[in-house]
């Protein structure tokens, strides 16, 4: 019988944060899962981690070169063989060892929902809570909620593998927003776990790559909800925008 979950967690060189995620989905009370690690063929002894360290006979490690982030998340849609997909990068972990049963209880309370998702809490390094996510995701999520933004954490959102697109790897840097937009494009019903499911591991941005990162969401907002909403909505977005980056540099002096 195929698994309730596919974990998925994509790799390159995550020696240094590897291991967090391995312990956190070794320590889940509920246990109907497959992990998948989905390595880029790291140089660093990532892989020797992977093999020592996952939660035995459930874990399939696949090591070779790829094209990116999402052409390694694509290949770990393509090996998932679970109801459910969970992508939970290298140094992010489930908030607590629960999260998986509270998942699996919200599934099956109601009628096997299209997405379910929760809250995210921001983590340092030593496993710290330092903040919680700029954004909340809201009681009820439909497809235009992401009109704000992206609204739930990729790694808090857990999608029903029958309805998952495979990632637009004409983005480099959002093309997890897309995603998740068009999942809600095809899901029936999404439901709110009602708690916090994930632990982000904040590590910085560059502003090379968040300047990019904004320009391609910029894009596709305009693609789904169209051009003239979505730069009505940027100007609105300027305070908010003003507010995390004074949170980020917090954060950064931690």
């Amino acid at each position: 019988m195929k698994p309730l979950f596919s974990i998925i967690t994509v790799t390159f060189n995550a020696s240094s944060t590897l291991s967090p995620t391995l312990k956190s989905v070794g320590e889940q009370s509920f246990t109907d899962f497959e992990h998948l690690i989905i390595d880029g063929a790291s140089s660093d002894n990532t892989v020797d981690i992977a093999q020592a360290s996952a939660v035995p006979e459930k874990t399939k490690i696949f090591s070779e070169p790829d094209f990116g982030l999402y052409d390694a998340m694509n290949k770990g849609i393509d090996k998932a063989t679970g109801e459910y997909l969970i992508f939970l990068n290298a140094g992010d972990t489930f908030h607590s060892a629960d999260s998986l049963q509270k998942i699996s209880d919200t599934i099956k309370a109601n009628d096997c929902p299209g997405i379910v998702y929760g809250q995210t809490a921001i983590v340092d390094s030593n496993r710290n809570i330092i903040a919680d996510r700029h954004l909340i995701a809201p009681e009820k999520l439909e497809y235009k909620s992401f009109k704000q933004g992206m609204v739930v954490c990729h790694q808090a959102f857990v999608v029903l593998a029958r309805i998952a697109p495979m990632y637009d790897m004409r983005y480099r840097f959002s093309s997890d927003y897309d995603w998740c937009i068009k999942c809600l494009q095809h899901s029936r019903h999404n439901v709110y776990v009602g708690d916090t499911t994930i632990d982000f591991l904040y590590e910085g941005l560059t502003s090379k790559n968040r300047k990019k990162s904004l320009i391609e969401r910029f894009k596709i907002m305009s693609k789904y909800y169209g051009f003239i909403p979505t730069f009505v909505n940027h100007i609105r977005f300027i305070p908010r925008f003003i507010s995390r980056r004074r949170e980020e540099n917090k954060l950064l002096q931690h």
